[in-house]
């Protein structure tokens, strides 16, 4: 159990991706004494891989913080949503079609049942801890069993992204030291070997390691420049290489055309350059069974960041709900698809203009309120533990620092005190049609003569005045209605909103223990897959549709099964890819 792991092939488990997933998996290993060799194309500045730049949400369920603010919550209604939301609709094998839902269901059901009970003990066990508000992400907008989020359930760490990485980061390295845990970094896996129908090892390139290449900063794009060929064996192999996030061709490959729409011609990036897909096929090549490849999760709000530090880099805004919404010709978008509500639907009336972007607009007491932007990065107050500049960040007049950034120099944003100036602005940016000042007109007046009343027939002020009545938002998300063409909340704000690229919702099926499935529905010896790339466990947990602050929980989730399964089997001698 205590001997080293300096020497790679001295390993009893490697996993291939030193993102949240795979430390996840590296921490329950390396906890019951298990060796693991870690591998990754890019340098040691990049552990803990997109969780690191993400917010930091976490999806939970019945927790302390919802109790305390009056928010009734449990494992039914939670499992309610989730189903829902997900839409599970490939369970069966009728007209001799491969289940592609059968586990995902069951990862659902077994995940939302952690979120309702172990979640939250076991990261506040490793010393994570959560900011008192818990926010209402996706709220869905049609019926009791539609898609979205009952109540607020998006639980922000104390330290953002960085801080979930961190809990775990910090266990696994002090293995490292201990001589159970050995990185590999620049070493880019091509292949996974197979003997006799196990996985036993990994082969692929050693990429150049000159101090260039081993100084240069997190989420920058690293060379490729080859060195020599590599190969490593052991026991199992687990796979948690991320998502297809910054493979556009890809995702076009992938898209959902009969469900969204064509493809956006434009797209930005939400996540860095490596997270190119590259061992999807590599799994398939070996055996693995990819399922649900045209589940996706692409975000409507993106903004090109004026301050970039990887190739493209985009950055969400995290909306409240009052904004007005208008595609591209100037139409204001039909119910329900207002901002932090149904991002699918949203994404597919997008599209449906024959244009790839949209408008918002709004005041400066909106977006004082309501603006918050994704990404670790985008929220120094809280990503730093500093309460003094949250507080004052989050409670005082003003919109957050990073927030006026993007508005005083973000390519997509324009700032006018007249809506004839604001469209002339937003004509000069637009990469479609000129926009009608007077058509705009018209729907703002008719939405602005509703807001005279504490009730309306506009959906979507009925949905803001719903939002006020949970304390969280009336204090620190929603702003009061007003008109948008009141000058004493002015001045009039627009931005252009692009898709962003993101997640992966289909990936490597597995089973509960997140060992690889075969295409015939045999489970795969050796091999185990967790994070994005497994669809965030089974191949496809969230169905469809996300509810948010899922996908840092579904690397948390599947990389601990995975761990705690080869943990198991190890100790019983039952894993077939032992040498």
């Amino acid at each position: 159990m205590s001997s080293r792991s300096d020497d790679p092939d001295n390993a009893d488990v490697i996993v291939v991706g030193a993102g949240l997933a795979g430390l996840v998996a590296t921490y329950e290993l390396a906890r019951a004494g298990r060796r693991v060799l870690v591998i990754d194309q890019e340098n040691r500045n990049n552990l803990g891989g997109q969780a690191f730049w993400s917010l930091g949400g976490l999806f939970m369920v019945d927790t302390p913080e919802q109790r305390r603010l009056g928010i009734k919550d449990s494992y039914e209604l939670a499992l309610q949503d989730w189903l829902g939301s997900a839409g599970f609709d490939r369970e069966d094998d009728t007209g001799g079609r491969y289940p592609e839902d059968r586990w995902p269901r069951q990862w659902a059901e077994a995940y939302v049942r952690f979120a309702a009970t172990e979640k939250r003990d076991y990261l506040h066990g490793l010393g994570l801890r959560i900011t008192p508000i818990v926010g209402w992400a996706e709220r869905g907008g049609h019926d009791a069993t539609g898609h979205g989020n009952s109540v607020p359930r998006f639980h922000l760490t104390w330290g953002t992204g960085p801080e979930v990485v961190r809990v775990f980061a910090e266990p696994v390295l002090a293995a490292e030291r201990r001589g159970l845990v050995t990185f590999a970094f620049r070493h880019r896996v091509d292949e996974v070997v197979i003997e006799d129908g196990v996985a036993v090892g990994v082969r692929g390139t050693a990429l150049s390691r000159t101090p260039q290449d081993e100084g240069l900063a997190r989420g920058r794009a690293s060379t490729r420049d080859e060195v020599g060929p590599f190969e490593f064996r052991a026991g199992a192999v687990v796979v948690t290489s991320g998502g297809i996030g910054h493979n556009h061709e890809l995702i076009r490959r992938n898209w959902p055309v009969e469900r969204l729409g064509q493809p956006p011609a434009t797209m930005i990036s939400g996540v860095p350059a490596h997270v190119d897909g590259r061992m999807l096929e590599i799994s398939e090549r070996a055996g693995a069974h990819i399922v649900n490849r045209d589940r996706m999760w692409h975000y409507t709000e993106g903004i090109v960041n004026w301050d970039p530090i990887w190739p493209d880099h985009a950055i969400r805004i995290i909306p409240g709900p009052s904004s007005l919404w208008f595609d591209a010709v100037g139409d204001r978008l039909p119910a329900p698809n207002f901002p932090g509500f149904d991002t699918n639907a949203t994404m597919k009336a997008i599209l449906a203009s024959g244009h790839d972007y949209s408008w918002f607009v709004l005041t400066q007491s909106i977006i004082e309120k309501e603006f918050a932007l994704s990404g670790s990065e985008q929220n120094p107050d809280i990503t730093g533990k500093d309460l003094k500049l949250t507080v004052k960040t989050r409670l005082s007049k003003g919109a957050a620092a990073p927030v006026e950034a993007f508005k005083e120099h973000g390519e997509d944003f324009v700032v006018a005190d007249t809506l004839a100036e604001l469209v002339a602005g937003m004509n000069k940016i637009a990469r479609g049609p000129q926009l009608d000042v007077e058509h705009l007109e018209r729907q703002i007046v008719a939405r602005d003569r509703e807001v005279g009343n504490a009730y309306s027939k506009d959906l979507q002020l009925m949905a803001v005045q719903n939002a006020r009545a949970y304390f969280g938002d009336k204090v620190s998300r929603v702003a009061k209605p007003h008109r948008i063409l009141d000058p004493a909340h002015g001045p009039l704000i627009a931005v252009r909103l692009n898709i962003l690229t993101r997640k992966t919702l289909g990936g490597i099926e597995t089973d509960l223990d997140s060992q690889v499935v075969r295409a015939d529905g045999s489970p795969f010896p050796g091999l185990y897959a967790a994070g994005e790339v497994a669809g965030f466990g089974g191949g496809g947990v969230h169905g469809y549709n996300a509810l948010e602050g899922t996908f840092l929980g579904g690397c948390i989730f599947s990389g601990r099964a995975a761990g705690r399964a080869l943990a198991r089997d190890l100790a019983q001698g039952r894993t077939q890819g032992s040498a």
